[in-house]
């Protein structure tokens, strides 16, 4: 029976209309299928809203902050509109400032230049390596991976009392596993946090494309979050939050926008003023075509509504549960238990399966996308599957032949624009595969596993 028998009972919101959603790719048995995009995690496609208004405003294209000219002015409007939007996004309180960045690497990489030189940095080893590995000037404390949402506060509170000596802190926790998907308690974690003299940002790179993030209600000091993983295209992200470290700090980047004032002194050195506003960590010239989009896509968001994206997103998450719980060779990992609300990532492992294997025939032979590996966060997987941390394994790179056990896993993601068929098409195919195996044979090539186009269908 499918998992999606009861689909006309249910009252839920189209998906959202993203590019890429007719493109068809060639099966290593022969014809073609539509591609099932089943990687939001890493980089959701983007919508088609947000690629008509770049493409509206391309032609007006012009330098930001910078310019006289009609086309400069239109593009620092539409630049500093954006920021206004973004922290409209974030219920982004009154004094927060909104820094444009690269992605959540990018923004988390700026928040550890700035924090003050004796700070204490608290993270859980369960994070991703962008919100994991930014603090190599700080004093890090990496937590334990914790069972329950409970645990996690709790571990953080014995972890905050015990600090000496007491000084500047600062934790740093994920909204939405990248790995499992598991909503943390955030607002929890930032009341314990802020009880202990501590401040806390928020990795929101996979908790913004499929829940509300409200700075305020949440009560965090820093937000983070990628362009990419938020269905807009080009690379950029965002930090939002506190001034006072930001406005202390040093420039993250020395250069033109970033400065105010700059002049020669009598010994031949420069005297510079740094700008107290955002600008002061955007030197050089801005993505104003990546801003925009990130802008764009959070009105979009917006307009379809959370509450509808949510609904229909959890249809997904519960299709595909209940498809893999159907097969008792697959093992879905999680921290916090079955029960745990969940975005829509999910990763498993299958008895008897390389997971790189497992993944190349599902792309080689039903037209689906997902990803293998260790996802940037080889702590946590390693800890889910229960190996020892200092195993060989890497992100994306398995060492494993097909059919040999490995150290990774495999992880589907979806989202707003994600059609029920793609989502019906994973699930047979993965009791396809379990029961029936690959039709294809593979081999290893340049650290991934491949189709071997020498070798005849079995």
């Amino acid at each position: 029976m499918s998992v999606f028998t009861a689909a006309a009972d249910q009252s839920l919101c189209a998906p959202l209309s993203v590019l890429g959603k007719d493109v068809t790719v060639p099966l290593v048995t022969g014809g073609e299928v539509t591609y099932a995009a089943l990687d939001y995690a890493a980089s959701a496609p983007a919508l088609q809203r947000v690629w008509d208004d770049v493409a509206a405003y391309a032609p007006y294209y012009g330098s930001v902050h910078r310019g006289a000219g009609y086309l400069s002015q239109l593009s620092t409007d539409l630049f500093e509109n954006s920021r206004a939007t973004v922290a409209e996004f974030l219920g982004c309180r009154a004094g927060d400032q909104v820094i444009f960045t690269r992605s959540t690497t990018d923004s988390l990489n700026l928040l550890a230049a700035v924090v003050p030189a004796d700070c204490q940095v608290f993270v859980y080893e369960t994070e991703h390596h962008a919100s994991l590995l930014p603090w190599r000037d700080a004093r890090v404390t990496y937590l334990n991976a914790p069972r329950t949402p409970a645990q996690a506060v709790e571990t953080l509170e014995r972890a905050l009392a015990d600090r000496e000596p007491y000084g500047p802190a600062l934790v740093c926790v994920t909204g939405a596993s990248n790995v499992t998907g598991e909503l943390w308690p955030v607002k929890e974690l930032a009341a314990a946090a802020h009880a202990h003299g501590a401040r806390i940002v928020l990795d929101a790179a996979q908790l913004a494309p499929h829940h509300p993030v409200d700075i305020a209600e949440l009560d965090v000091d820093w937000v983070a979050f990628s362009g990419h993983k938020l269905y807009a295209p080009f690379g950029s992200g965002v930090l939002a939050g506190r001034a006072d470290w930001l406005q202390e700090a040093e420039p993250y980047l020395a250069g033109g926008g970033a400065s105010r004032k700059v002049a020669r002194r009598t010994d031949g050195g420069v005297d510079v003023e740094w700008h107290s506003t955002a600008a002061r960590h955007e030197a050089g010239s801005p993505n104003v075509i990546g801003v925009y989009s990130i802008a764009s896509a959070c009105k979009a968001l917006t307009e379809a509504g959370f509450d509808n994206l949510v609904a229909r997103e959890q249809y997904l998450v519960d299709a595909v549960r209940t498809g893999l719980a159907e097969v008792p060779e697959v093992k879905v990992l999680s921290l916090f238990g079955d029960d745990a609300p969940r975005v829509g990532v999910i990763s498993f492992v299958v008895e008897g399966w390389n997971s790189s294997h497992f993944a190349a025939a599902l792309s080689a032979e039903y037209g689906i996308g997902v990803r293998d590996g260790l996802f940037c966060a080889h702590p946590l997987v390693r800890t889910l599957l229960g190996s020892d941390p200092q195993e060989v394994g890497e992100c994306g790179a398995p060492e494993a032949e097909p059919g040999e056990r490995s150290l990774n896993a495999i992880r589907v993601s979806f989202g707003a624009g994600t059609p029920d068929e793609h989502i019906e098409r994973f699930v047979r195919a993965v009791k396809e595969l379990v029961r029936e195996g690959a039709q294809w044979k593979y081999r290893t090539e340049d650290g991934r596993c491949v189709p071997d186009r020498g070798a005849a269908q079995l």
